[in-house]
C-alpha cells in the first residue's frame, strides 16, 4: 500500500493523538540538568519514570492503527493475517525505546532511516505474506514521520538542537585549530610569492639550450615541453638493504631500470650519474618545470604541490663562496625574486620541497667533501623532502651518499628508438619550418654509420639535429667536420659558455687537449684494445705533457685528471681502467695521431681488418693531398697483392669509400679508384651480389640506383643490400619499394626476415607493391605488422616460429592462393586451413606421420591443384581422391610404403609427381600410373633409379626431370619405351643411350 493512500485513511487529526501517547510530556528548557544526552528510551511513555502506557496498551494502539488504516476499501493483505500484522507493528513501535539515540539525532536521521532502524531493532515478522510485509513497511514509515514531527514540536527540541550545534562547532573549531597548529601556516605573502616563483621557474627552465655550437639559421633555444623525453636510469645500486639478524649491514641491492624522471617517485633521495651530455641538467629542468606547472600528466603528478630549489653547484661556488643556507638558495642560484623572510625554511620544514643539486663534478674536487657535509646538514634539518644530486660517473666514488639513504642510478645510453624519438621531438620543437629536414636526418642516422655512432645521448643528438638544420638538410660531408664540431663543443666551448670556470684548477684550450688524448687513442687502436689500465693511461699523458706547451706548466697527474673528468671524451668503466665514451672518437683521434706520425705502413698492414676501416677512412680525411694520394694508391696495391678475392674486394671498396673523405686528391688517383670500383659495382651475377655483401655496410655507400639501372641490375643490387643485415640497408632498400619488376620486389619481401621487424615494415613493407609477391612470415611480430599495414598477401610462407593463433588469424584474413606452411608440433592446429576458399597451391611440412588428416584440408575441394607433403594424412594417400583438380603431388621426406603407392593409384586426377629416388625402391611391380605425364626425381646421391621401372610404372610419361649433382654417366636408353616422352631434363649430368630415344625428345642438360 502506498504511503499516500495510508495518509488518506489515517488523517493526522485522527491519528496524532494515538501516536502522541507513545511519548511523555516535557517541560521547558534544553533538558541539560539530566544526562548530557537525552535518549529516546527516556522519552517514550512505556519506559522510564513517567510511564503512562504499558506494553499491552501499545499493542492495542497498534491494533487501532491497523484497523483505521484499512478503512472501508480493498484490504492490502489477507484478512486472516490482521492480528499478526498488528502484533508485528506493536513490536516495531516498542523498539522505539531500544534505540540508542536522542531526539535531535532521530530528526537528523529522517523518517525513512528511523523506520529502518525500528524494523531492525524489532523481532522479524514471522510467516507473513509479501503483501503484509509491504504494508508493515509503509505503515512504519508513516508512523515514523509523525513521531519525528512530535519530536520537532517538543519545547525542549529547539533548545537542545542549539546546544548540540554549539557543542559540534566548538569541537570542530578545536580540531581546525590543532590542524593549523600542526601545519605551519603560510601567510598570504608566502602564497603570493610562491605563485610568482613557480611562474619564474617555468619560464626560466622551460626551454632547452645547446652550448658550444655555431648556428646561423636555427634558434638557440627550444621549448622543453616539446623537446624533452625521458631516458632510463639503471645500473646503479640502491641504499643498503638494512641490517641482518646479527646486526650486520646487508649488501646493496641492484636497482632495476626506471624512467629517469620517475626515479624521485620511487625514491626520496637519488644520486644520478651520467656522462657529459647524457641529459642530467635537462632532467633537472624537466623536474623543475613539472613541479612548477599545474596539470602535469604522464606520471609527473607526484611533484604536484612541491616547491623546486634548483642548485647548480657550478654557480653556487663560482667565486669560492660557501654553499648557501636555505635563506640564500635563491640569490645564490641567480633568482632575481626576493622571498618573504623565512620562506625557504618554512617550505623545507613542511617537507614540501624538491631539492635539485646539479653537478657535483662541476666543483673542484677539494670542495666535494664540504659539499657532502653541507648536504648532510640539510638532510638532518629537514625531513619529508625529495632530493636529487647529479654527477658524472667518475667524479665521486661509489656509495658516496649511500650512508645518507641515497639510491644510485646511472643514465643509460639512448637506444635507436629513443634517438628517432628525440629527432622527431627536436624538429617539432624547432618549428614547422624544420619539418622537411626530419626524415632525411632519420635516414642519415640509419645509413651513415659515423652519425649513428655519435648519436647516443641527448647532447650529441641535439648537436647533430642543429647542425643538420643549420646546413639546410646537409650534415658536414665526411666525418671530419662533424667530429671537429663535436670535439670543440665537448672540450672547450660547452664549459666556457656555461661559465664553468676551472673546476679542476686547470684551463686548457681545445688543441692541447686533443694532442694529449689522441696519444691514448693511438695506443688503444695500435694494440687492438678499447680499454687500458688507468696507470698506463696516466703514464702516456705524463710522457706527452712536457711537449705540449700549454699543459707543460701543470702537474701531469692533475692534467690527466682534468682530461678524465672534464673532457667528455674519456670515462672510467671500472676504478682501474679508462676508455673512450664513443669508439668513434677513439678511431677519429687515432687516425689523426697516425697521420701526424705518418705511420702509413701501420695503416696498410691493418687495412684488411674491419676494425680499422673507420681509422683508415678518417686518416684520409686528416691527410694533406699528397698523403691522401699515397694512402689510396697503397690500398689499391694491397688489393692487387691480396691472396684471395674477398680481401681484394674489401680493400678496393675501402679505397672507394675513403675517397669520399678526402678534401683534395689528384684526378689521376681518383680515376684509378673509380675504375677499379666499377669492375665490381653493380654486381653481374647473384653470386657476385652475395659476395659483395660480405664486405659489409661500407658497400652501401657505393651501391647505385634505382635510377639508371636495368631490372636485372636492380635485382642484384637489392640482393646485395638484403644480405647486409644492418639498419643502414633499410633506407636504401626502401628506394626500390615501387620498382615495376616483380623480381626486385620479391627480393625486398624476402629480405624482411633478415632485419628487425618494425623498422623494415615501416620503411619497406608498408610501401612495396604486394601484387604477385611471395611473403615469408617467420614470427608473430611480422603477422602483427601485416595486420597493422592492412596487407593480405595471396602467396604466403609461414614458418613454425609463428604461433598457431597468429597463423590461423593470418590465413583467415588473407585466404591465400599459394601457401607454404611449416608446423613442427605433434598435432598442429589447422582449423583455419579448412576454411580457405581459393587455395590452389599448398606445401604442408609437418613433423610427424599422421600429424594431420584430410579433414584439415580446405573444405572447398575444387580449388586445390598442387600439393606438397612431408607426411601423409592419417587416412593415407587415397583420402586425397576427393580433390578433383589436384594435378600435382610432391612428396619430400615422407616415407612412401608400398601401401602408399597403392593409395596413390587411386588418385587418377594426378598428372605430375615429384618424389625422392628412395621412394621408387618401394614401388610395387603391379602398380601402374598411366595418367601421370610428368615426373621429377631427386636425391640421386642415394642411388640411381631403375629406368625400366620408371617406364613400366609411368607409361604415359611426357616430361622426366632428374635433380642431382652426380658426375657419373647415366644410361637412359630404357626410357625409349616411353612413346610419348617429349622432354628429358638432367641439369649438369652426362647421359648415355640418348641415341635410342625418339628425335622428338628435347634433352636439357
Amino acid at each position: 500500500m502506498e504511503p499516500a493512500l495510508i495518509g488518506t485513511r489515517l488523517a493526522s487529526a485522527a491519528i496524532s493523538p494515538l501516536l502522541r501517547k507513545l511519548l511523555v510530556g516535557d517541560g521547558p528548557g534544553a533538558g541539560l540538568t539530566g544526562s548530557s544526552k537525552v535518549r529516546l528510551s527516556s522519552l517514550v511513555s512505556f519506559r522510564g519514570e513517567k510511564r503512562t502506557l504499558t506494553e499491552k496498551d501499545v499493542r492495542k494502539l497498534a491494533a487501532t492503527l491497523v484497523e483505521r488504516s484499512l478503512g472501508g476499501g480493498e484490504r492490502p493483505f489477507p484478512a486472516d493475517e490482521t492480528e499478526a500484522v498488528a502484533d508485528t507493528l506493536a513490536g516495531t513501535l516498542l523498539a522505539l525505546g531500544d534505540l540508542d539515540m536522542d531526539d535531535v539525532q532521530a530528526v537528523r536521521l529522517g523518517h525513512h532511516d528511523l523506520a529502518r532502524r525500528l524494523r531492525t531493532a524489532a523481532p522479524p515478522p514471522d510467516g507473513l505474506s509479501t503483501d503484509s510485509a509491504l504494508y508493515l513497511e509503509t505503515l512504519t514509515e508513516w508512523a515514523a514521520l509523525h513521531i519525528l514531527e512530535f519530536f520537532a514540536q517538543r519545547s525542549t527540541f529547539v533548545a537542545r538542537s542549539l546546544v548540540e550545534q554549539t557543542r559540534a562547532q566548538t569541537e570542530l573549531i578545536a580540531k581546525v585549530d590543532e590542524v593549523i597548529r600542526r601545519t605551519p601556516r603560510t601567510d598570504s605573502r608566502d602564497a603570493d610569492f610562491e605563485r610568482r616563483y613557480l611562474a619564474h621557474l617555468a619560464r626560466k627552465h622551460g626551454r632547452l639550450t645547446i652550448y658550444g655550437i655555431d648556428l646561423h639559421h636555427s634558434p638557440d633555444e627550444w621549448p622543453l615541453d616539446l623537446a624533452y623525453f625521458s631516458l632510463e636510469a639503471t645500473g646503479g645500486t640502491s641504499a643498503p638493504g638494512g641490517l641482518d639478524e646479527a646486526g650486520h649491514l646487508l649488501p646493496h641491492q641492484r636497482e632495476q631500470a626506471v624512467r629517469a624522471d620517475l626515479a624521485l617517485a620511487r625514491h626520496d633521495r637519488v644520486l644520478l650519474r651520467g656522462l657529459a651530455g647524457s641529459g642530467k641538467t635537462t632532467l633537472v629542468q624537466w623536474l623543475t618545470v613539472s613541479a612548477a606547472t599545474e596539470g602535469r600528466t604522464d606520471g609527473m603528478a607526484y611533484l604536484r604541490g612541491r616547491v623546486p630549489f634548483v642548485l647548480p653547484l657550478r654557480a653556487l661556488t663560482r667565486h669560492g663562496e660557501r654553499l648557501p643556507a636555505p635563506d640564500r638558495f635563491l640569490p645564490a642560484a641567480g633568482c632575481p625574486l626576493t622571498p618573504p623572510d623565512g620562506w625557504a625554511d618554512r617550505v623545507l620544514a613542511a617537507g614540501r620541497a624538491v631539492v635539485l643539486v646539479d653537478g657535483i663534478d662541476e666543483i673542484p674536487e677539494a670542495e666535494r667533501g664540504r659539499a657532502r657535509d653541507w648536504l648532510r646538514n640539510l638532510l638532518d634539518a629537514y625531513e619529508g623532502n625529495r632530493w636529487l644530486v647529479t654527477s658524472r660517473p667518475t667524479a665521486v666514488r661509489d656509495d658516496w651518499l649511500a650512508r645518507d639513504g641515497f639510491t644510485e642510478l646511472t643514465l643509460s645510453p639512448m637506444t635507436r628508438a629513443e634517438v628517432a624519438t628525440f629527432v622527431r621531438r627536436w624538429h617539432r620543437a624547432a618549428g614547422p619550418e624544420t619539418e622537411p629536414y626530419e626524415q632525411p636526418l632519420l635516414d642519415a642516422l640509419r645509413t651513415t654509420e659515423h652519425v649513428a655512432q655519435l648519436a647516443t645521448n641527448p647532447l650529441m643528438c641535439g648537436l647533430i639535429c642543429a647542425l643538420h638544420r643549420d646546413r639546410r638538410g646537409f650534415l658536414p660531408r665526411g666525418r671530419k667536420a662533424l667530429y671537429e664540431a663535436a670535439l670543440s663543443m665537448l672540450l672547450a666551448r660547452r664549459d666556457r659558455e656555461r661559465d664553468m670556470g676551472a673546476p679542476s684548477g686547470i684551463a686548457l684550450d681545445e688543441a692541447p687537449q686533443i694532442q694529449l688524448i689522441q696519444r691514448l687513442a693511438y695506443w688503444l687502436t695500435l694494440n687492438g684494445r678499447t680499454q687500458l689500465d688507468r696507470t698506463h693511461a696516466e703514464s702516456l699523458v705524463r710522457e706527452a705533457v712536457p711537449a705540449v706547451q700549454e699543459a707543460a706548466p701543470h702537474d701531469p697527474g692533475r692534467v690527466f685528471t682534468h682530461l678524465l673528468h672534464r673532457s667528455g671524451l674519456l670515462r672510467e668503466p671500472t676504478e682501474d681502467t679508462v676508455d673512450f665514451v664513443h669508439r668513434t672518437f677513439q678511431d677519429y683521434l687515432a687516425a689523426k695521431d697516425l697521420v701526424d706520425r705518418w705511420d702509413i705502413g701501420v695503416l696498410i698492414r691493418h687495412a684488411a681488418d674491419d676494425q680499422w676501416e673507420d681509422v683508415i677512412r678518417m686518416a684520409v680525411g686528416h691527410a694533406r693531398p699528397r698523403e691522401c694520394a699515397e694512402i689510396l694508391e697503397e690500398l689499391l696495391k694491397a688489393a692487387d697483392a691480396a691472396p684471395d678475392r674477398p680481401v681484394r674486394l674489401r680493400l678496393t671498396l675501402l679505397a672507394a669509400t675513403a675517397l669520399d673523405h678526402a678534401t683534395e686528391v689528384s684526378p689521376e688517383v681518383r680515376e684509378r679508384v673509380l675504375a677499379r670500383t666499377s669492375e665490381v659495382i653493380p654486381p653481374r651475377t647473384a653470386e657476385e651480389a652475395r659476395e659483395l655483401a660480405t664486405v659489409g655496410r661500407l658497400v652501401l655507400d657505393l651501391l647505385p640506383g634505382p635510377e639508371g639501372l636495368s631490372d636485372e641490375e636492380a635485382r642484384l643490387v637489392v640482393t646485395t643490400a638484403t644480405h647486409i643485415p644492418a639498419d643502414a640497408s633499410i633506407p636504401y632498400l626502401a628506394r626500390f619499394a615501387r620498382h615495376p619488376s616483380v623480381e626486385v620486389r620479391a627480393q625486398l619481401s624476402w629480405g624482411w626476415q633478415r632485419f628487425e621487424t618494425l623498422p623494415y615494415a615501416e620503411a619497406v613493407i608498408s610501401t612495396v607493391d604486394p601484387a604477385g609477391l611471395h611473403f615469408t612470415v617467420l614470427g608473430d611480430e611480422q603477422v602483427a605488422e601485416l595486420f597493422r599495414l592492412g596487407i593480405a598477401p595471396e602467396r604466403l610462407e609461414i614458418g613454425d616460429t609463428v604461433s598457431d593463433d597468429s597463423m590461423n588469424g593470418l590465413l583467415l584474413r588473407c585466404d591465400p592462393r599459394t601457401l607454404f606452411l611449416t608446423r613442427d608440433s605433434g598435432k598442429p592446429d589447422l582449423r583455419a586451413l579448412r576454411r580457405l576458399t581459393r587455395l590452389e597451391t599448398l606445401s604442408l611440412d609437418t613433423a610427424d606421420d599422421e600429424a594431420w588428416s584430410s579433414a584439415d584440408l580446405p573444405a572447398e575441394k575444387h580449388s586445390l591443384r598442387d600439393l606438397a607433403l612431408s607426411s601423409w594424412p592419417a587416412e593415407g594417400p587415397a583420402a586425397l581422391r576427393d580433390y578433383p583438380r589436384l594435378h600435382q603431388l610432391t612428396v619430400w621426406n615422407a616415407v612412401v610404403r608400398p601401401s602408399d603407392w597403392r593409395g596413390m593409384a587411386e588418385l587418377t586426377q594426378l598428372r605430375a609427381l615429384v618424389v625422392h629416388v628412395v621412394d621408387l625402391r618401394t614401388l610395387p611391380e603391379d602398380v601402374v600410373l598411366p595418367w601421370i605425364t610428368g615426373v621429377v626425381v631427386g636425391g640421386f646421391d642415394a642411388g640411381v633409379p631403375s629406368f625400366e621401372q620408371v617406364a613400366r610404372t609411368f607409361p604415359g610419361l611426357e616430361r622426366f626431370t632428374f635433380l642431382s649433382d652426380l658426375t657419373e654417366e647415366l644410361d637412359v636408353s630404357p626410357l625409349a619405351a616411353l612413346a610419348g616422352l617429349t622432354e628429358l631434363q638432367a641439369d649438369g649430368m652426362r647421359l648415355a643411350g640418348t641415341e635410342h630415344l625418339s628425335p622428338a625428345v628435347r634433352i636439357i642438360t
